[in-house]
């Protein structure tokens, strides 16, 4: 950022400081409450397709706000590291200049501080729902962020979880009301040895349950912390601080067994909520979309939808469109995550007619539920769209790291209509879940991109990064591009894939920033690449010497793209040159015979002519692409 920078940043601190004094003065009697209420909602999105995406872990982007730097410790991976709200809001010229028009923010809620010397910097461990997280900003710099964003026509998307609260109770197995970690067997005589934690106890169908040295007690109580240090305090709302409303099942530990994935707490001691409960189901509701009415955001990311329930997610996602709707707040977009390579498991939420479709007991209380929170009967509609992990798994790291077949993309691509549904969520975004997959190619849970080539020299890892990039932005679906990923970051598995981006001094003249930069541009002057159907003229299932190895072809035209057609051909082999003709055959492509294409994406790019039989034949060399348009087009 520079000294001018670092020079706002502290004027903007010594402005707070100065305000902060002013309050500490003036009469008890001073209430904030006109920043507590509602706001006038608005539609602000158009097409959500036109959208690039762009994942901001907060603590991690820029610092703007030194007055909310408490406990934080930047040069360790888990812990707070400053970053906040304001921060994004001094750096969009930043991302309007890479081309971002969507900011897709880490959870904002107030989170435990900190659990066995690891932070809830990420946002996913909350312990109250009505509340900032202090160390991003209070509720005005929330504000100010997303009027900033909408005054440059960029979208506000707002991570939130509902299958879970942090570490906030813990179990009391042995009945003496206090933490404990105990060592139930020592190992002697052949015994296996048991160590459970009070905090985190591996899952138990019947419930955990206590035990004393004479057996079995029935269910152990859950007893919440009250450690206002850490913030381990009892949840908020209130109903949260009711034991009934958790499944206390313990941790899950086999996500294969249904009961488990969906009844048991997260790893590390995450609290698992019963989301079955039509109380729980308001709650959630009234929560989330109440940070809608707080600050005109335009739409949600949600965590671990597949260890919740179907029946949840057509209760919350209707209920919220309504509400929100009722108020202007239309086009408001919802996509999940089911952090899965299983195509059908993940476009599951996004179907109304999924094949485990519920009991009839099951729609018997959903619809009871539904009457008794008000409001019209509950339909088969979910989510809008799946964050796309089946992509991530199949394409981008079989093929585009490691050189699996081509072939596979194709198959995956297939699949969607009928894995993700073709007609448009009732109330949603009017687009065909199938059509708008959130695609990335890496994110704040898996290891970046870079990392998973970190044996190949430099010059092939960025040929690699910027072959992929050229998928990410002319695949159909939504681009969603993980922070850092512009500056080449190359960190591992959480939490090293979390990197202060300040590192990086926010440069724009970097090859990677400045493809990305292009890609943008390109996809915004081209219909076909935002808007029009997709269309496999070429896969391989070659991984040798063969001619076609490595090659991918695509064509992108019709749907909501008027006459605008756009052929995207790619080379992911590692090795040579790949072509898109195979023995006697030779790639057909639906452009009429005589058509010349030009290649937009490279400098002076040449030009290919559709022969009189409707095929196309071109080399590309070995980690390269071009995207083809009709010349003068």
């Amino acid at each position: 950022m520079g000294d001018r920078g670092r020079g706002e940043r502290r004027a903007r601190f010594h402005r707070s400081a100065a305000l902060a004094l002013t309050l500490a003065a003036a009469p008890a009697c001073v209430h904030f409450d006109n920043l507590e209420e509602p706001i006038e909602l608005a539609t602000h999105a158009g097409d959500w397709r036109d959208q690039v995406i762009y994942q901001i872990l907060v603590d991690r982007f820029a610092d703007a706000d030194y007055g909310n730097n408490y406990g934080y410790a930047p040069d360790h991976m888990a812990r707070y590291h400053g970053g906040d709200w304001a921060g994004i809001e001094q750096n969009l010229d930043y991302l309007q200049e890479l081309g971002v028009t969507a900011l897709w923010i880490s959870p904002v809620i107030k989170n435990v501080d900190t659990d066995a010397g690891v932070d809830g910097y990420h946002g996913y461990w909350a312990q109250d729902l009505t509340a900032t997280n202090p160390h991003f900003g209070d509720l005005a710099a929330l504000r100010s962020l997303v009027a900033a964003a909408h005054e440059r026509e960029m979208l506000v998307i707002i991570d939130i979880v509902t299958n879970h609260l942090g570490q906030l109770f813990y179990y009391d197995i042995n009945l003496n009301g206090q933490p404990d970690i105990l060592i139930q067997e020592s190992g002697k005589f052949g015994k296996p040895v048991l160590h459970t934690t009070e905090y985190d106890p591996d899952f138990d169908p019947r419930g955990i349950q206590a035990f004393t040295s004479l057996g079995e007690a029935g269910p152990a109580p859950i007893i919440f912390q009250h450690d206002p240090a850490t913030n381990h305090m009892p949840p908020l709302p209130v109903i949260f601080q009711d034991p009934a409303v958790y499944n206390r099942k313990g941790r899950t530990y086999n996500f294969a067994d249904p009961d488990q994935l969906l009844h048991g707490d997260f790893p590390g001691g995450l609290k698992d909520v019963d989301t079955s409960r039509c109380d729980v189901k308001q709650a959630m509701v009234d929560s989330y979309a109440r940070w809608i009415e707080l600050t005109d955001a335009d739409g949600f990311r949600i965590d671990t939808v597949k260890h919740v329930e179907r029946h949840f997610w057509r209760f919350f996602t209707q209920r919220v469109r309504q509400r929100l709707a009722e108020q202007g707040k239309k086009n408001f977009f919802m996509f999940g995550e089911a952090f899965d390579g299983d195509d059908w498991l993940v476009g599951s939420f996004t179907r109304s007619d999924y094949p485990d479709a519920p009991t009839q007991e099951q729609l018997d209380a959903e619809q009871a539920c539904a009457a008794e929170a008000g409001g019209p009967a509950i339909t088969g509609d979910q989510l809008d769209s799946a964050f796309y992990f089946p992509q991530y798994y199949q394409v981008i790291r079989d093929v585009f790291q490691n050189g699996d077949a081509t072939q596979k993309i194709a198959d995956l691509w297939a699949q969607r209509p009928m894995n993700y549904g073709t007609a448009p969520t009732a109330g949603g975004v009017g687009l065909a879940p199938a059509d708008i997959p959130v695609n990335f190619i890496d994110n704040h849970d898996v290891p970046r991109f870079l990392f998973g080539v970190a044996d190949r020299p430099a010059a092939e890892r960025r040929a690699l990064l910027h072959n992929t990039l050229l998928l990410l932005f002319t695949a159909q679906g939504i681009p969603c591009l993980y922070y850092g990923t512009e500056q080449e970051f190359a960190g591992g598995n959480d939490p090293a894939n979390r990197e202060d981006l300040w590192g990086s001094g926010y440069a724009t003249d970097g090859a990677t920033f400045r493809l990305i930069r292009r890609l943008v541009d390109i996809r915004k002057d081209r219909p076909a690449l935002r808007r029009g159907a997709v269309n496999v003229v070429w896969a391989s299932p070659h991984t040798g010497d063969e001619s076609d190895a490595g090659v991918i072809a695509f064509e992108r035209q019709g749907g909501d793209a008027g006459g605008d057609y756009a052929l995207i051909v790619i080379n992911t082999n590692q090795a040579r040159d790949a072509s898109t003709l195979f023995e006697d055959t030779v790639m057909t492509v639906s452009a009429p015979p005589g058509t010349a294409l030009v290649d937009v994406l490279a400098s002076g790019g040449g030009t290919f002519t559709v022969a009189g039989d409707g095929t196309l034949g071109l080399t590309l060399p070995p980690v390269s692409g071009a995207i083809l348009v009709p010349q003068g087009s």
